[in-house]
Formats: C-alpha cells, sequence, structure tokens
C-alpha cells in the first residue's frame, strides 16, 4: 500500500525522487482520511516552498486540509489535470494523483524523510 521507492513526511505527504527533482503527492492514508477529494488548490510554476510549510490545500467533502512540502526548491510543474479531476487523488495518489515537482534546493532534507516502513509504524502510533 506504500511504495517502498518513495519518502514520507509526518503531513503525510510523499516524495519521489527523480534527480534532482522531487515528485510530491499525498499518501493513500492522507487521501483515506479525507474522503472524497472535490478540489486541489496548488501554487504556480516558479515559486518557492520551503520545507514544513504550506504550499496549497485539497478540499474533501469532509474538510479542507493544508498541504506540507517536504522539501525546500522551486515549483517546476504543477499538475494541471487536477483542476478538472481532483478525485484521481483518491483513485492513484501515487501516479495520476501527483500534485507538484520541485527543483530540490537542499538534497540533505530527503534525508530527514521517512522510508516506507517507517511511515507505516508512525500512522500505526497514531492510530
Amino acid at each position: 500500500m506504500y511504495p517502498k521507492d518513495l519518502k514520507y513526511d509526518r503531513e503525510h505527504e510523499w516524495v519521489k525522487v527523480e534527480g534532482d527533482t522531487a515528485v510530491l503527492g499525498i499518501s493513500h492514508f492522507a487521501q483515506d482520511q479525507l474522503g472524497e477529494v472535490v478540489y486541489v488548490d496548488l501554487p504556480s510554476v516558479g515559486d518557492s516552498v520551503v520545507a514544513g510549510e504550506s504550499f496549497g490545500e485539497i478540499e474533501s467533502v469532509k474538510s479542507v486540509s493544508e498541504l506540507f512540502s517536504p522539501v525546500t526548491g522551486e515549483i517546476v510543474e504543477v499538475n494541471e489535470a487536477l483542476g478538472d479531476a481532483p478525485e484521481t487523488v483518491n483513485e492513484d495518489p501515487y501516479g495520476e494523483g501527483w500534485m507538484v515537482k520541485v527543483a530540490v534546493s537542499d538534497p540533505a532534507e530527503l534525508d530527514e524523510l521517512m522510508s516506507a516502513d517507517e511511515y507505516e509504524a508512525f500512522i500505526a502510533e497514531e492510530a
């Protein structure tokens, strides 16, 4: 359920490292807790993000939640398809439901993130 090639943070975002770029999205656990996603507010290409700070919002039928960046850098791509099909986050959180791609400015931040096994243990502790 939690891909082993990804890293995770305590806010339930995932990171897929592709060279010096990080692809960000929310975990299966997060989308499951949110319920049906109806809107995603994402930053624009060229915007800066800071690790631990909000970079957008996700709205479901249950609530509105902030999205927190696990890394610092510049937005280089935004998943525009989520504007028309936000439910993709529920259907495919690790694939087509990705949110943004960030040019990572401090690769050492990636070492602070959890492995899939650590993330699963983290979720179990929260339950």
